[in-house]
């Protein structure tokens, strides 16, 4: 039993880190902020808000949650307050393991081998599985901005999953009348399915590259935004303020469980340590500071849309680009386009940045031994961990080319709300077993600050479907099955072997 929570030496993985064979330490604080915003600003303001506000019902008209209304705003200062405790905790142990594993590679020095994969496994639900509702959210913004020019038929642009879960009967009646091969519908999304392939491949080039196509991107999306405000304000209407909160605290407490998904990636900047100049400065720097400014950004646009049009309106089965429909709603067409336009490059940022996470954590698990050695190689030109981002992509492309966004984005906040709740109990952990270590970034009052990140984060958990608590025990039982079936005899900790080496091709 000891074996299985075993702990790896803080030594290891800093020494690792600094593998002058491994990843290129290219990145200031300057690019982690923009790395933090390109991940954090995306689908979840340009998509899940509509969802937040107007609460969301299956194809049989069941009430899955409840919408907050216009109290949606105190739903993204709620997540603020929670997601900055856990951002702390985050800053603390990424100064202190400046490692691409990111959570993975913290639990594995604070709370043993076996916590780290199931961290490791449940991190692949924030970042593969988040970016397909991702990919799908842009591929709605896309049919907008490109509605005026050409139209792909409609069963190219709808996953099946989609159909299937749809509320709306015009959407869910795609399924009797799309094309048909051995009985099978054929709803399949290829703009989403493309811009994953075009990520992928942009990934492979290399990460300096990939962090200047990011801070462009970044750009484009706050212009968007700063449009959406300047133009929205303008057309506020007081009454679609009333009811402020049409279900109470349990629609704010809903609301802020599916809008999580607007706070996720601030963590994925912590990824990016091994190829960070300076980390023990740099991290807390691009980690707190992204918080803070998207935190500010959502409270603004949250309040702008609700004011707009009411609540009742933007539900996502009817309307999945809700800041474009908010414009058009009020008359403001060509605005609502360029904010399309804007939402587009922002969620190409948001699937930068994660399909930039997912393959780092496989090579820090493959470096271990818990993953097999091919996920450890690197790119002999590019220094990227180039099979497994490959792999990474056709995963993400073939889900998001049949799945639906919403049931993705409930599997996705459950995971990493877990992965949050396990760092913030980490900081502790290692607070008490070697107090006497360096941390160039402390936690101010670590025990009430840790504590009460894991206990926000548990809360907005409770908030989810009983479907998402369901699918992710399931999850966390495929990861446990893989893990004493093939990483549990091949981890070089327990093995007392040296870490995988980093091989070129």
């Amino acid at each position: 039993m000891q074996q299985l929570f075993r702990r790896k030496p803080i030594a290891d993985l800093v020494a690792e880190g600094d593998n002058p064979n491994g990843l290129q330490r290219v990145l200031g604080a300057g690019d982690l902020i923009m790395l933090a915003i390109g991940a954090v600003i995306g689908a979840g303001i340009f998509g899940a808000i509509g969802t937040a506000a107007a609460g969301q019902t299956d194809a049989q008209g069941h009430v899955i949650r409840s919408g907050a209304g216009p109290a949606l705003v105190i739903s993204f200062v709620l997540l603020g307050f929670a997601c900055a405790l856990a951002a702390l905790c985050y800053a603390e142990l990424a100064s202190m393991i400046p490692q691409a594993g990111s959570a993975y590679a913290y639990s594995y020095a604070t709370l043993g081998e076996l916590v780290a994969w199931i961290i490791g496994w449940d991190l692949i639900l924030e970042y593969a599985v988040g970016n397909v509702a991702v990919a799908i959210s842009w591929g709605d913004y896309f049919k907008t901005l490109t509605s005026g020019w050409f139209q792909l038929p409609v069963w190219l642009t709808t996953g099946y999953r989609t159909a299937l879960l749809s509320s709306d009967p015009t959407v869910h009646g795609l399924l009797d009348v799309a094309p048909r091969v051995a009985g099978i519908p054929i709803l399949v999304n290829l703009p989403a399915f493309g811009i994953v392939i075009l990520i992928t491949w942009l990934l492979m080039r290399g990460v300096r590259e990939s962090a200047r196509a990011n801070n462009i991107m970044v750009v484009v999306k706050l212009l968007a935004l700063a449009l959406f405000v300047g133009v929205g304000v303008t057309h506020i209407n007081p009454a679609n303020y009333h009811p402020f909160a049409p279900n109470g605290f349990s629609g704010i407490h809903h609301g802020a469980a599916i809008v999580f998904f607007a706070y996720i990636g601030f963590d994925a900047i912590s990824t990016a340590a091994e190829e960070t100049r300076n980390p023990q400065r740099n991290l807390p720097i691009g980690i707190l500071g992204g918080l803070a400014i998207c935190t500010l950004i959502y409270v603004i646009v949250g309040a702008v849309l609700t004011g707009m049009v009411h609540y009742t309106e933007l539900d996502p089965s009817v309307h999945a680009d809700p800041l474009a429909f908010a414009l058009q709603r009020v008359g403001l067409g060509t605005a609502g386009w360029l904010v399309a336009l804007g939402a587009v490059f922002s969620m190409t940022a948001v699937l930068l940045v994660f399909q930039y996470g997912q393959p780092r954590i496989f090579f820090s698990m493959a470096r271990d031994g818990l993953l097999p050695q091919w996920a450890a190689k690197v790119h002999g030109k590019h220094h990227t961990p180039y099979i497994t981002t490959l792999l990474t992509g056709l995963f993400v492309a073939t889900w998001s080319l049949i799945g639906d966004a919403g049931e993705t984005y409930d599997l996705t906040n459950i995971g990493t709300l877990f992965a949050f709740v396990l760092v913030c109990i980490g900081v502790l952990v290692l607070r008490y077993k070697e107090p006497d270590r360096p941390r160039p970034f402390r936690v101010p009052f670590a025990w009430p600050v840790c504590l009460g990140g894991a206990a926000a984060c548990l809360f907005v958990m409770w908030g989810l479907p009983a479907q998402a608590w369901e699918r992710f025990a399931w999850w966390m039982v495929i990861g446990l099955i893989l893990y004493f079936a093939y990483g549990y005899r091949r981890s070089t900790l327990r093995r007392g072997a040296p870490p995988v080496p980093v091989q070129h091709d």
